[in-house]
């Protein structure tokens, strides 16, 4: 595995605060990005930095993920998303982003058996599924599935984890999460389970377990399976987005990775983050139930004063064409076409996406549609409910937090994340007995 080139230049930076001055030193990440280290100034000046949002801040090294968002670049550990999508299975991505390089044949083989020898849900765990209350939504339920695989495997919650023991919540989460999240489906419809198999692909075996196969047919559609396969890879991993930064805060204090995990699921579950592709079905739901005149909405997305929102265009990291949405784009297209689906509100999403990319307003602010934008589009004309988006991204998502997890417990840099703050509360007062108050 390649290291990450992490240097110290000779350039300092300077920072001068009521009349003291700090050196600091400027850093060099293996793709040029630079970095002030500020990891002194509160104990040379007293003082902290103020970023809220942390979208100035970095919060660690990693050798996982470089996005560069002004030129639209997303690469997997120097691998670019546009080869890993094309020619890449996810499990290869997978064992990519955790280990660090792409595996050979016997490596992939082991890799695989593992995962398959963990694909069945713990006896007992199905209880739980049928303990949550009816209507609880799937990402709810699987958050509390995962967390609660701590008590089935109590051996590979130690704090201070082995590197056989790490590997072994590796291949067990990566190995029964598509059992789980498919069963997030099945359980909230009140449909019997169906067992896994070892003969399909990870995201065909998913397919399978949660939906069923058509009549006559042995395994999912194979246009299907492909737009599958790229969804998975396209949200593997994200950089420091906000579930992963959450998984590492979480890791941090030495919490298991069951509840690591579990704790990026919650974050990912947010209408701004992994809820975002749900949302963008919903939008267009809105819009088709109001006459389906979406012009007015894109009016409303330019007016200042309006609160509306359009969901699924531009992204907070890229300031040019999400990468990652030209290539599902494409797998969209060819669904759609695939399948013939008539469907009024997919029909809007089309209109919509040609007309916000012939907006000056848009194309000016590089509003470009997203990856969340096609990928609803594809979710939607495969039949999956709007509620079981989020789940389908946490699938995909998986490989990427455990990875980061694994990198933050092996860094010389590992230390529990304790942010600071500018407290602007009352200052001191005295108690007042109750008596007094009135």
């Amino acid at each position: 595995m390649v290291q990450p080139t992490l240097e110290e230049t000779k350039e300092m930076g300077k920072i001068t605060v009521n009349g003291q001055s700090l050196d600091l030193p400027v850093i060099t990440g293996s793709e040029n990005e630079q970095a002030v280290d500020i990891s002194k100034l509160r104990g040379k000046t007293g003082f902290i930095t103020m970023d809220p949002g942390l979208g100035n801040s970095g919060s660690c090294t990693s050798a996982i993920t470089f996005l560069d968002g002004e030129r639209g670049i997303l690469r997997y550990r120097g691998y670019s998303i546009e080869q890993l999508a094309e020619s890449a299975t996810y499990t290869e991505v997978a064992y990519l982003l955790i280990y660090g390089e792409l595996p050979s044949k016997t490596q992939l083989d082991t890799f695989s058996k593992k995962l398959s020898a963990h694909q069945e849900l713990p006896a007992g765990l199905e209880k739980i599924f049928d303990a949550l209350p009816a209507g609880i939504h799937p990402m709810a339920a699987l958050s509390i599935v995962t967390e609660s695989l701590s008590g089935f495997y109590p051996k590979l919650t130690n704090p201070a984890l082995s590197k056989e023991e790490m590997d072994e919540v590796i291949v067990t989460l990566m190995g029964i999460f598509p059992a789980l999240t498919a069963a997030c489906y099945r359980k909230s419809k009140g449909l019997p389970l169906i067992a896994p198999r070892k003969d399909l692909s990870y995201g065909a075996n998913y397919l399978t377990m949660a939906f069923g196969l058509p009549a006559g047919k042995n395994a999912p559609d194979e246009v299907m399976v492909q737009a599958f396969r790229q969804l998975l890879i396209l949200h593997a991993d994200h950089e420091q987005n906000c579930s992963t930064s959450t998984v590492r805060v979480v890791g941090s204090s030495r919490a298991n990775g069951f509840a690591s995990v579990a704790s990026g699921i919650n974050a990912l579950w947010g209408p701004l983050h992994g809820g975002a592709n749900q949302a963008v079905i919903e939008m267009l739901e809105q819009i088709q139930k109001s006459g389906g005149e979406f012009s007015k909405y894109l009016a409303m997305a330019k007016d200042k004063n309006s609160t509306f929102r359009l969901m699924g265009f531009g992204h907070r990291v890229y300031k040019n064409f999400d990468p990652r949405s030209r290539i599902i784009k494409v797998a969209c297209d060819k669904v759609l076409a695939k399948m013939g689906i008539k469907d009024p509100t997919l029909d809007l999403a089309k209109q919509l996406e040609a007309a916000a990319l012939a907006d000056d307003y848009f194309v000016a602010r590089k509003l470009y549609p997203n990856v969340d934008f096609y990928s609803g589009i594809i979710l939607r004309a495969l039949g999956i409910p709007t509620e079981q988006f989020t789940v389908i991204f946490a699938l995909g998502r998986l490989s990427g937090w455990l990875a980061h997890w694994k990198e933050m417990l092996e860094s010389p840099e590992f230390r529990i994340v304790r942010p600071r703050q500018i407290y602007t509360g009352s200052t001191e007062r005295p108690f007042v007995p109750l008596a007094a108050r009135g």
